[in-house]
C-alpha cells in the first residue's frame, strides 16, 4: 500500500493496521450481511433531501441534538424522535474534498485508497461520532459518492477485481466510528458483496444501505445488505411519492421485502418543502404509505424549524402508525385492490422537468400485524374528494363478518362494522388508515 496523508484522511494508524488485514483476508462471496441489523426497518435521519450539499460538521452535530430534544410530547409525555425510533443519524454527499490524487488521478481518494475528508468542513469525524453516541444514537455515514464520483474500482456489481478503494473506505468507517453506511451508486465500488465481506470480517456490526435505486436486488438466497433502494430518487411531489411507492410491490408479493432486507422506495420527504412540494394530506399519505410497506423510515426535515415541526410532528410522533411500520407478520405490505381506472400523476424532476404517470384512482394497501390485526391504507389518487370503501372479505387473512375498526391518524376506536367499512368524504391525495381487529 501507498503511504496515506493525514491532513487528507484524518485517519491514524490503526486504520492502516486494519486496511492491511482486510486486504489480506481471502476473497469470499457472501449471502447476507452478518451483523444482526435491520430485524425492524430502520429509522433516522439523514442530510440529503432537505440539505443536499450544503452539510458540514456543527450542522450534523446540531441536528443530533435536536434530535433528541425533548422540547415537545406524545400523550403529555415529552419525547425526542429518538424516543420514538428516529435514531440513526445519516450524513449523507458532499464530506469528500474532490480533487485528482495520484498517478490514477482519483476523485477523492488517495493513491492508497483511503477517503480524502473536507476537513474544512468535517475536521473531525471521531469527535461527530462520539458525540451522537454520548446523546444516544448512531450515526452514518455515504460511501461510493456522487458528487466528483470516483473510478476506483471496476464499476462491476459482480466479481470486483481492484478491493483497493473498498479496503481503505471500510478501514476509514471503522475508524471514524460510523455505525451506518449508505452505499449508493453513482462511483465505480458497486459489488456489494465485498462491502459486505469486509463489513464483515470488522467484527462491528454496520447497518448497510443498498441505494443502486433498484438495479441491485435480493434474491431469496442473497442479500448482502439490510435495505435496498427499490426506486429512483424521490422528489418533492404527490406523482414521485406514488410512483416511487409502487416499485416495492414486486418485492413485497414475492417476500423479499423482508426482516434485514428491508424494500425502500426512498427518504422521506414529510416537512422537506421544495416545489411543488406536498400539502398536508398528500404529507400524511406519504407517511402512511412508507408505514404499512415497512419502508426504513428516514427524516430530513430542518428538526430546528418550529414551524415545520410543529406542523408534522402529529403525524412523524403517531405511535401507532410507527407500530405498523415496525410489526412483522409474514408479509411486509402490498395493495389489495385498486381501480381499473386512472389518473395522470406528475413526476416532477429536481430539474423541473415533468413526466406524466398513470395512477388508480384509488389504492388499498395492507399489512398482517399479528394473527388477529391487519393495517388497511386506503388511498385516494383523484383530483377531487371521494367516499372510499372496501369489503373485509376482500383484505387477505381477515374472515370476520364483523370487524372492529381503529382510526390510526385520529387513534381512534370507530366500533364494529359488518361486511365493509366506507371512508367518507376522503380528500383528494389524503388516505384513511385503519387497523381491522378480527
Amino acid at each position: 500500500l501507498v503511504p496515506f496523508t493525514p491532513e487528507h484522511t484524518r485517519m491514524g494508524k490503526a486504520s492502516i493496521v486494519l486496511a492491511c488485514a482486510l486486504a489480506l483476508v481471502a476473497t469470499t462471496s457472501v449471502s447476507a450481511i452478518d451483523n444482526g441489523r435491520g430485524a425492524t426497518p430502520p429509522m433516522g435521519w439523514r442530510s440529503w433531501n432537505f440539505y443536499a450539499g450544503n452539510v458540514n460538521q456543527q450542522l450534523m452535530e446540531s441536528v443530533m441534538a435536536g434530535m433528541v430534544s425533548r422540547k415537545r410530547s406524545v400523550d403529555g409525555v415529552p419525547t425526542s424522535l429518538c424516543d420514538l425510533g428516529y435514531c440513526d443519524v445519516g450524513l449523507d454527499d458532499a464530506w469528500q474534498k474532490c480533487g485528482q490524487y495520484g498517478a490514477d488521478k482519483y476523485t477523492y481518494h488517495t493513491e492508497a485508497g483511503f477517503p480524502v475528508v473536507n476537513v474544512e468542513r468535517f475536521p473531525d469525524f471521531i469527535a461527530m461520532t462520539t458525540y451522537a453516541h454520548k446523546l444516544g444514537l448512531t450515526a452514518g455515514w455515504y460511501l461510493n459518492n456522487c458528487i466528483c464520483k470516483d473510478h476506483c474500482g471496476s464499476g462491476d456489481d459482480h466479481h470486483e477485481a481492484d478491493e483497493k478503494c473498498y479496503v481503505g473506505d471500510v478501514a476509514a468507517l471503522f475508524e471514524f466510528g460510523f455505525d451506518s453506511v449508505k452505499l449508493d451508486g453513482c462511483s465505480k465500488q458497486r459489488d456489494l458483496d465485498v462491502w459486505a465481506r469486509l463489513f464483515n470480517q470488522t467484527g462491528r456490526p454496520i447497518t448497510i444501505e443498498n441505494c443502486h435505486w433498484g438495479d441491485t436486488t435480493p434474491t431469496k438466497d442473497w442479500c448482502p445488505w439490510n435495505f435496498f433502494r427499490t426506486s429512483q430518487d424521490i422528489q418533492k411531489n404527490y406523482g414521485s411519492i406514488m410512483h416511487n411507492l409502487q416499485t416495492t410491490v414486486k418485492w413485497a408479493t414475492e417476500g423479499l421485502s423482508r426482516p434485514g432486507c428491508w424494500g425502500y422506495p426512498d427518504m422521506l420527504e414529510v416537512g422537506c418543502g421544495g416545489s411543488p412540494g406536498l400539502s398536508a394530506a398528500e404529507t400524511r399519505t406519504h407517511f402512511g404509505a412508507w408505514c404499512i410497506v415497512s419502508s426504513p423510515l428516514t427524516l430530513s426535515h430542518d428538526v430546528h424549524n418550529d414551524t415545520i415541526t410543529d406542523a408534522i410532528w402529529p403525524l412523524i410522533s403517531n405511535k401507532e402508525a410507527i407500530a405498523v411500520n415496525q410489526a412483522w407478520h409474514g408479509h411486509s405490505g402490498s395493495p389489495f385492490a385498486q381501480s381499473n381506472s386512472t389518473t395522470p400523476l406528475h413526476v416532477v424532476g429536481a430539474d423541473g422537468s415533468a413526466d406524466a404517470f398513470s395512477a388508480p384512482l384509488w389504492q388499498y394497501f395492507y399489512k398482517p400485524l399479528d394473527a388477529h390485526r391487519t393495517a388497511v391504507l386506503l388511498i385516494n389518487n383523484r383530483g377531487a374528494g371521494a367516499d372510499l370503501s372496501f369489503n373485509f372479505a376482500d383484505v387477505p387473512g381477515v374472515a370476520c363478518s364483523s370487524c372492529a375498526v381503529r382510526d390510526v391518524w385520529l387513534r381512534k376506536d370507530l366500533g364494529a362494522f359488518a361486511g365493509t367499512y366506507t371512508a367518507h368524504g376522503l380528500a383528494s391525495h389524503d388516505s384513511a388508515f385503519l387497523i381491522l381487529s378480527h
